[in-house]
């Protein structure tokens, strides 16, 4: 349940979102193109950041790059 103490968690980096068209998913409603989010916690496939709801999610590394 690593999960519930995210938020609580130190910065490990900061990411900037370069497009928001997802093919399966709908994401533009929480990312915004332009926008820069604290990374929470990184996989191999996955970046969870505290997107515009101000929680935070998971999403795939191929909306950011890194500052």
């Amino acid at each position: 349940m690593i999960h519930l103490n995210w938020e609580k968690n130190p910065i490990i980096k900061r990411v900037k979102c370069i497009h928001a068209e997802a093919k399966k998913y709908k994401v533009n409603n929480m990312l915004t193109k332009g926008k820069e989010y604290d990374v929470m916690n990184e996989t191999e496939e996955f970046i969870f950041v505290i997107d515009n709801s101000n929680r935070v999610a998971g999403y795939y590394k191929e909306y950011f790059e890194t500052i």
